[in-house]
């Protein structure tokens, strides 16, 4: 039988006249270009005053460092591209822009310092952006570019950068270990701590007359020791080339270096650790464009991931797992542009037989060694007296205790809402898929406003009534209002984002192409699953 036959096609129930369908489409087109309109202010680096200044100086942009970097036509799946946003103190997208991309026909996670903002120097955003990015290349096993123009440290926030900021060093040097080349490609000044970039890293190239490596400056050197140096001597491009032998390379200009960092990656010789069996990839029988209308824009209001599913699988078909049972969790397998993949939707509330019923298919992905793709939309597990009879808290720790000993690839897409511990059964962040976005119309959160709100509400009535004291309603339902304000701010997409709680918000109709850059990259590692799982309670 062949595959074809195997795997039933999706038929769609989508009425696209629809006063749902219409409003949903509406309110998400409005998400999105609150997004787009954030992105194309990150996009600007630190404003116009500072990237004409960087200009000025004869220097090239981050950003077309990186698309000149890049092989002509080559994908750009940006990670993060909006950490910092509306945080105070930090600029929208941080001091570092990074992403997957193709340099010289290989997947490699090609990192840049934004100059323009405080001169690249690491602000604790960045750190967590650049620890994410590394994150992604250790995982993945991809190679790494890193585009380096920074002032090192930002100082004033040194308390909240210094002790956790090694870890960057230490992912560098285990990926050296495990034969993953990292190459460093220096533009400008690299300082202190972020000399030590180049100086782990398997190749380096240096920018005659501008990059400059050094743990300390002239004015340092000269206060430590007395004596007196310029920058050319103490960590020039030249003298790192000819003397020191930090440098592999001189450039004569930054185009020259660009050249040289994918001349490097062509001689690797790149080799995948895996690759999937092939098969013809069939475009969804759906449109894409339909997801914007398909998605609740009211994450309180359900929608069939069916739907989702078959205008992102290949030829819209999909072979259901034991479509009868745990009918809240929605399991079963498909096609992404080639890939095959194990497919985990929340089609409402968890329950003990959904749970139960997830587990199971997370160990028969393990057993094929089959990627799996998490649609999360879940609201969390159901509780109530029948259900914690029933085992509630141990059906749903079979399914983290799966998720969590998983050991194939596993991709998530936050498609509505991430409440409580339905976030952990899911495949959210802690449990360290290798990539993770959201759509704009997400919601995060240990519950929502309204039930956190109600809930805290009630226990400052009972710990009024212990006490024997009167309660002040007016006082009660101000704090209500407010505690379910700031829980609704803090649980919206760019909030989430601006945390990087997620490797950034999409655009639903890219969700396909977005998943097959994932896929395909997540096959540089060898993908084999466990057969070790930890203890069941049953």
């Amino acid at each position: 039988m062949t595959q074809e036959q195997r795997y039933p096609i999706l038929r769609s129930k989508v009425d696209t006249t629809s006063d749902f369908y219409q409003s949903n489409r509406e309110e998400n087109l409005a998400s999105l270009g609150e997004v787009i309109e954030a992105q194309t202010a990150a996009n600007g680096g630190g404003g116009p005053k500072y990237v004409d200044r960087h200009l000025a100086r004869g220097r090239i942009l981050p950003r077309q460092r990186i698309e000149m970097m890049l092989d002509r036509d080559s994908f750009f799946l940006e990670i993060a591209p909006l950490a910092g946003h509306a945080m105070k103190g930090e600029a929208s997208g941080s001091s570092v822009v990074g992403g997957v991309g193709l340099v010289s026909g290989v997947e490699c996670c090609v990192v840049a310092s934004e100059a323009t903002i405080k001169g690249g120097a690491i602000t604790p955003t960045s750190m967590l952006k650049s620890g994410r990015l590394a994150e992604i290349c250790e995982q993945n096993r991809l190679v790494g570019l890193s585009l380096i123009e920074s002032a090192g440290a930002d100082l004033p926030n040194q308390d909240k950068i210094f002790v956790h900021g090694g870890v960057g060093f230490r992912h560098l040097t285990r990926r050296s270990e495990h034969k993953v080349p990292t190459i460093c490609l220096v533009f400008g000044s690299s300082t202190a701590g972020g000399a030590y970039l180049p100086g782990m890293s398997d190749y380096v190239v240096m920018v005659k007359e501008q990059a400059q490596v050094y743990l300390a400056g002239p004015p340092l050197v000269k206060m430590a020791t007395g004596e007196e140096a310029d920058h050319e001597e103490l960590g020039g491009a030249e003298m790192h080339s000819s003397m020191s032998g930090v440098s592999d390379y001189l450039a004569e200009d930054e185009l020259d270096a660009i050249r040289l960092g994918r001349e490097i990656v062509a001689h690797l010789d790149w080799k995948k650790r895996a690759s999937p069996r092939p098969r013809p990839v069939e475009a969804p029988l759906w449109d894409q464009e339909e997801l914007l209308g398909i998605a609740s824009a009211d994450v309180r209001v359900p929608f069939d991931q069916r739907e989702v599913i078959a205008r992102i699988v290949d030829g819209s078909r999909f072979s259901e797992f034991k479509p009868l049972y745990g009918k809240t969790m929605l399991c079963g397998w498909a096609h992404i542009h080639g890939f095959p993949v194990g497919i985990i939707a929340n089609n409402g509330t968890i329950f003990s037989d959904s749970a139960n019923k997830g587990a199971q298919f997370i160990q028969l992905c393990n057993s094929s060694d089959i990627p799996l793709v998490f649609l999360q939309n879940t609201t969390g597990f159901m509780v109530g007296k029948k259900y914690e009879q029933e085992g509630i808290i141990k059906n749903g720790a079979k399914m983290i205790n799966a998720v969590s000993n998983s050991t194939v690839p596993a991709i998530t897409i936050m498609t509505g809402s991430s409440y409580g511990a339905g976030n952990y059964a899911m495949s959210g962040r802690a449990y360290r898929p290798r990539f993770l976005f959201t759509w704009p119309n997400h919601k995060i959160a240990v519950m929502g406003g309204k039930q956190l709100a109600g809930v805290l509400d009630i226990i400052q009535r009972d710990a009024a009534a212990k006490k024997g004291m009167e309660v002040d309603e007016k006082m009660l339902e101000v704090a209500k209002m407010m505690t379910e304000k700031q829980i609704e701010d803090q649980s919206t997409a760019l909030y989430a984002t601006a945390r990087v709680w997620d490797d950034g918000i999409i655009d639903p109709r890219d969700t396909r192409t977005v998943l097959a850059i994932c896929l395909s990259a997540a096959y540089n590692a060898p993908v084999e699953g466990t057969t070790s799982w930890g203890v069941f309670r049953h």
